[in-house]
């Protein structure tokens, strides 16, 4: 063992040892300094070493890792448009007869339906389905919207309403 690595071993045994023991540095005959816990016999050669107080800090109670709290997802918002015929259509004569295509967003969901309005009245019963064919609309200017329903008949969402013209022979 290496002079250096035994002063190392030795300085950190002291270091561990109790802080009230008590420490002596001598060195021996061939020059070598020597740290002891008694003074050597028959030397009074030695020298007492005062070691300061070693640092300590109160251990830290493990915590269990830390897993995020589970988010609820963000709600997709719900959206109900009028895909066909495009607002301000004119429908040309041919006895009121178009159909009218909607899209929801993020789909019609089991339990929801859609419901056509036709001025605001409801035309039809409401359905799963996104397309409407209609007959007999009298002629002028008509506004038209859809409303996605719930199970429970509560309205949760409405499109924006399209303008539809009719034109359709009149009797004179």
């Amino acid at each position: 063992m290496t002079k250096a690595s035994f002063l190392a071993l030795l300085i950190t045994a002291l270091f561990a040892t109790h802080s009230a023991a008590q420490i002596y540095k001598t060195t021996d005959a061939n020059g070598n300094v020597v740290f002891t816990d008694q003074p050597p016999a028959g030397t009074t050669a030695s020298e007492q070493v005062d070691l300061q107080q070693t640092n300590t800090t109160p251990a830290v109670a493990p915590r269990a890792p830390s897993t995020p709290e589970p988010r609820e997802p963000e709600p997709t918002p719900i959206e109900v448009s009028i895909t066909s015929p495009a607002n301000e259509t004119t429908i040309p004569m041919g006895g009121g007869m178009f159909d009218v295509s909607a899209t929801a967003t993020p789909g019609v969901r089991p339990g929801q339906t859609l419901q056509l309005l036709l001025d605001g009245t409801p035309k039809g019963a409401p359905q799963t389905g996104t397309l409407w064919q209609l007959e007999n609309v009298f002629r002028g200017a008509h506004d038209l919207s859809v409303r996605l329903i719930d199970s429970s008949g509560e309205v949760i969402a409405t499109s924006n309403s399209v303008r539809v013209y009719v034109l359709r022979p009149g009797l004179n």
